[in-house]
């Protein structure tokens, strides 16, 4: 006997409707590197100079890319990476930052290889946070803290870096963007679980000073709270350089600190980064990771290991450093014809400007999406459309309430050839007409 199933008809399309993304991403604003890029593709101008994202112009150093040819042709590389990383690789990096740790690193249990520094931040996040845990940031913060934190169910509790005084008249120092540290005592709750700190800092260049790590640390000692500090461009630092975990055994035995392959050998699209810290702790970001992706791609970490092998020796690092602040300093020669201070960075590849004297013309016809944001957004699509230079306008790392400390900046990034970073400074002499000079 065939039975025959009747599926009664429905209306395809008012189902589908109710099917909604979770909140998390339901409310989301369209993100500034979409709105960025999307302008750029858009811009008459030409020559186009993008210095908005931080990709490097140029290729990784010859005897990485030469050690990750090597390891394609080799056959364990090419199987399911072990979830902690490569043993080789966590052993180079053990043999790397012991010495500026001040102790020896257990490359078996202290070392996390993740897929970039960003999926070992959110390895991080779901492996300690729990729905409702709150977060505090330092503002302005690399907005891919913001989604990843929520994805984990996290709360965000920020607080301002104060801006210079006098940044929006002299060139000062990104030193002078600083903490109140009652206001972030006062963050504090009987939820807060972890303080996010990021030395070098994105985007204003600050290296935070070792008095105000140690503030930091005792807080945090304190009220019992984990510490991620973020150390990606740890590498590239023009001022004394303190490593949070190396201010005593209670502030390292709460500290996760996170690294980026890509940032240290200019191969941020190979997805490699790394995460120290104590063994408990590692071993439950191990946990996580592996649920997240398993594990990182073997060639590259094998190739990451040569690279850091080879640095010890090579002189890569002080190479490194004196190649990109020169390249700092050739930048912002315009910004000094032009009169308009920016904060001089003690580290990182970014620099933050004050346009607060220029004038964008009125009635400019900014389209809907840009004219609902702050000013930063609007001076960044007048560079973009007038002049042919991107750059990142701030506000975008800041919560609601604190937008506008950042809304008469805008981020340049100068890991560019140098070809490219004077053809920017040639196409923003063009703003000379639009500054107020009273």
């Amino acid at each position: 006997m065939t039975t025959t199933i009747t599926i009664p008809a429905i209306k395809t399309h008012a189902r589908l409707d109710a099917i909604q993304p979770a909140k998390r991403w339901g409310g989301s604003r369209q993100d500034v590197w979409s709105i960025i890029n999307e302008a750029a593709a858009a811009s008459p101008v030409q020559p186009f100079v993008n210095m908005s994202q931080g990709y490097f112009g140029w290729n990784p150093p010859e005897f990485i890319r030469e050690a990750a040819k090597q390891a394609l042709d080799q056959f364990d590389c090419n199987r399911y990476a072990p979830t902690k990383g490569r043993l080789r690789l966590r052993e180079a990096i053990s043999e790397t930052y012991s010495p500026l740790l001040g102790r020896r690193l257990d490359p078996a249990t202290e070392i996390a290889v993740t897929t970039g520094a960003n999926e070992g931040m959110l390895s991080v996040w779901m492996a300690f946070l729990n729905p409702g845990d709150e977060v505090i940031l330092f503002e302005p913060y690399f907005d891919q803290y913001l989604d990843d934190i929520q994805m984990a169910g996290g709360v965000i509790r920020c607080v301002p870096l104060h801006p210079p005084s006098k940044g929006d008249v002299e060139v000062s120092s990104s030193s002078e963007w600083t903490i109140d540290f009652p206001e972030l005592e006062r963050a504090i709750s009987r939820r807060t679980k972890m303080i996010v700190i990021n030395t070098p800092h994105n985007p204003t260049g600050k290296v935070f000073a070792r008095e105000e790590l140690q503030c930091i640390g005792d807080i945090c000692v304190k009220h019992n709270l984990l510490i991620l500090s973020d150390e990606v461009y740890d590498r590239l630092d023009y001022a004394p350089f303190t490593r949070v975990a190396t201010l005593g055994p209670e502030i390292q035995q709460r500290t996760l600190t996170v690294c980026s392959v890509g940032k240290h050998f200019f191969c941020t699209g190979w997805r490699v980064g790394w995460v120290i810290g104590p063994a408990r702790m590692i071993e439950t970001i191990a946990t996580a990771h592996l649920r997240i992706c398993y594990c990182t791609p073997g060639p590259f970490q094998e190739a990451a290991a040569v690279a850091y092998e080879q640095s010890l020796q090579n002189g890569f690092w002080s190479q490194t450093r004196e190649m990109m602040r020169q390249k700092m300093t050739r930048f912002c020669e315009v910004f000094q014809e032009l009169g308009l201070p920016y904060s001089d960075p003690e580290g990182g590849y970014f620099v933050l400007v004050n346009l607060s004297k220029v004038r964008i013309p009125r009635r400019y016809p900014f389209p809907p999406h840009i004219q609902a944001r702050k000013r930063d957004f609007h001076l960044a699509w007048f560079l973009i459309m007038e002049l042919g230079v991107a750059a990142i306008p701030p506000s975008e790392f800041y919560s609601a309430e604190h937008a506008h400390l950042g809304e008469n900046y805008l981020r340049f990034a100068v890991c560019k050839d140098d070809g490219i970073l004077d053809l920017a400074k040639d196409s923003l002499r063009g703003l000379a007409p639009y500054i107020n000079k009273s």
